[in-house]
């Protein structure tokens, strides 16, 4: 089963999307299966982290604006404003696509992990999401 969903109104910051994951896999109807997310964006990514402590997230967020400033000099690809290259950076680290395994047609996701949407660009976009579960 493939599904693209629409995650919208989003500004910088991570952004957790477990629940609508966890929705396409309850209707694959599967027991047993590889769930997997994949941004079709080149300034946004997707990754797997704690979803307890808010403050987690903050400081995950606070690293990837200190890892891949704005403004530097020798940004060249800036017409989309001087968030745009930085957001491609920061893309690189998180990547495209993770991956979780489906057991008892629920995803096997740790205790404190949940499936973040990482929107790197400033101004609220709408992301496609594919998920794709086998």
């Amino acid at each position: 089963m493939n599904r693209t969903i629409q995650v919208a109104g989003h500004r910088r910051g991570l952004h957790e999307i477990t629940s609508m994951i966890a929705d396409v896999v309850r209707d694959a109807g599967l027991e047993e299966a590889l769930c997997t997310v994949f941004v079709q964006h080149t300034s946004a990514g997707v990754c797997i982290q704690e979803n307890a402590d808010p403050s987690a997230r903050r400081d995950m967020e606070t690293w990837f604006d200190r890892i891949a400033p704005e403004d530097e000099p020798w940004h060249t690809h800036v017409d989309e404003g001087s968030d745009d290259m930085p957001s491609h950076l920061k893309a690189i680290l998180t990547g495209t696509t993770v991956s979780v395994p489906v057991i008892d047609g629920r995803l096997a996701l740790g205790t404190w992990q949940g499936v973040y949407l990482c929107e790197f660009r400033d101004r609220p976009s709408t992301r496609r999401v594919v998920v794709m579960v086998r």
